[in-house]
């Protein structure tokens, strides 16, 4: 992975962002994922320079993470998320958008679609969980495996380096023995952030109340792509397959030998397929 970008600051509503901006073209958003220590960077690292080569990459540090502000969020957490980062498109004077995300910013992303369809060209959603159900069996652990991932990681004696191991490659990799140093030090690293282990050792939630948008996915309008891992730790095939059902315009790839992070894990193959979603829709 080459070094990251230049840092960029910005508001979001009140919320001040770090994002990095690179390449020109069509404006296109990337939202990462919410495990211990990810940032924009550190989850599209590998396969943004390939979209930069004919699109305006715009990765941003959500709200919590990497270099953006720390500060607890109060009510509904999608809503929240959702609005704070139309406020970042505001002032980064996008009126719309591609989104490319991953887990968590997939979340964001579609409640985003549902409730400011203005701002959202397309989809392409990862590893998300905007629903608290299954269509054939319960979710891994009632849904909870990342909050549980966290509480470990976090706790005991802290954070460590083969502890984030451990979590990259049981969770997020599917080859574990490929997963690469920088990545894994930028991951730890990150995690040693004073904001985020204030965050996780609050005893009450500061990341909002949990919504479920079983009632919000039926109403985006916007084309989707939902890439998944086969083998996804978090949540098998047959659940992307619901949500691509659910969405109006929704569609699903199912990527073999890949699991959470199939954007690192196989960036040229992830680039082909969504590039391909992207383009077909200009």
């Amino acid at each position: 992975m080459s070094p990251a970008p230049e840092s960029r600051y910005a508001d979001g509503a009140g919320i001040r962002y770090h994002y990095h901006d690179l390449g020109s073209g069509p404006d296109t958003v990337f939202l990462h994922g919410g495990g211990p220590g990810c940032t924009a960077w550190s989850d599209f690292g590998p396969v943004a320079p390939l979209f930069a080569a004919d699109r305006r990459c715009l990765l941003v540090d959500i709200q919590q993470y990497g270099k953006s502000e720390k500060s607890r969020i109060e009510g509904p957490m999608w809503d929240h998320h959702a609005a704070k980062t139309v406020g970042l498109l505001d002032t980064l004077g996008v009126d719309r958008a591609d989104f490319v995300c991953n887990s968590w910013g997939g979340t964001i992303a579609l409640n985003l679609a549902a409730k400011y369809p203005d701002r959202v060209r397309s989809l392409v959603v990862t590893g998300s969980m905007p629903v608290f159900y299954g269509p054939l069996a319960p979710l891994p652990e009632n849904g909870h495996r990342g909050r549980t991932a966290r509480d470990v990681y976090y706790g005991g004696e802290g954070p460590t380096r083969e502890k984030m191991r451990q979590l990259l490659t049981r969770l997020e990799w599917y080859d574990g023995a490929k997963l690469p140093e920088e990545t894994l030090t930028l991951r730890y690293e990150q995690s040693l952030d004073e904001g985020e282990r204030a965050l996780a050792a609050m005893s009450d939630s500061p990341r909002g109340e949990w919504q479920d948008l079983t009632g919000e996915l039926g109403r985006i309008q916007a084309p989707t792509l939902f890439v998944w891992g086969m083998q996804d730790a978090f949540l098998t095939p047959d659940y992307p397959l619901m949500l691509a059902r659910m969405v109006p315009r929704g569609n699903l790839h199912v990527m073999d030998h890949a699991s959470h992070h199939l954007q690192e894990e196989r960036p040229e193959a992830y680039h082909s397929v969504v590039s391909g979603f992207l383009d077909s829709l200009v």
